[in-house]
């Protein structure tokens, strides 16, 4: 992720956060109930922080595994990298290339769905390279997953590559 103010840029990790773990939410300033979310069956909820500074989450997001694809139910920003004064960059990119990362290891070609808020449709489209699929629903084709993760993780199987376009 990037610091919005300087340009300099932070490498980040990806953990589970747990039903137990919850406490690590606390005092932030979260628009979706995190804490119902770790209880979803079927749901797993990760968090986004920098290597540098693990303690303090950029931001969450909740999956599922479809068996054939991941569903993002949710992503959120910590509420310090929202509006156009936000701390860091790219939060969002990098959860969503987290889902796709993991569609692809578990060889679903790098299929991942999610709900928008209409608003938000457009800047999908742009951002993320997704595709509406009707409604609000919306996907990252195997070679919009591929250009996510390969941007956003430096260790991106090369595997995935002769793929990318099928």
């Amino acid at each position: 992720i990037q610091l919005r103010i300087s340009g300099d840029r932070f490498d980040t990790m990806i953990q589970r956060l747990w039903p137990a773990d919850s406490n690590l939410l606390m005092g932030g300033a979260w628009q979706f109930d995190w804490e119902r979310e770790l209880h979803q069956k079927n749901r797993e909820v990760y968090t986004l922080t920098t290597i540098l500074n693990p303690t303090i989450i950029q931001g969450l997001i909740s999956l599922e595994d479809f068996g054939d694809h991941i569903f993002v139910h949710l992503v959120e920003n910590a509420d310090f990298n929202k509006s156009k004064q936000k701390l860091f960059e790219g939060v969002p990119g990098n959860l969503f290339a987290f889902a796709c990362k993991m569609s692809f290891e578990k060889g679903y070609g790098g299929f991942v769905a999610f709900d928008s808020k209409t608003v938000l449709i457009p800047h999908y489209e742009k951002t993320l390279g997704a595709k509406r699929l009707s409604g609000i629903r919306m996907f990252l084709n195997r070679e919009a997953a591929y250009k996510l993760a390969a941007q956003y993780f430096k260790d991106f199987d090369n595997k995935y590559l002769n793929n990318a376009t099928d």
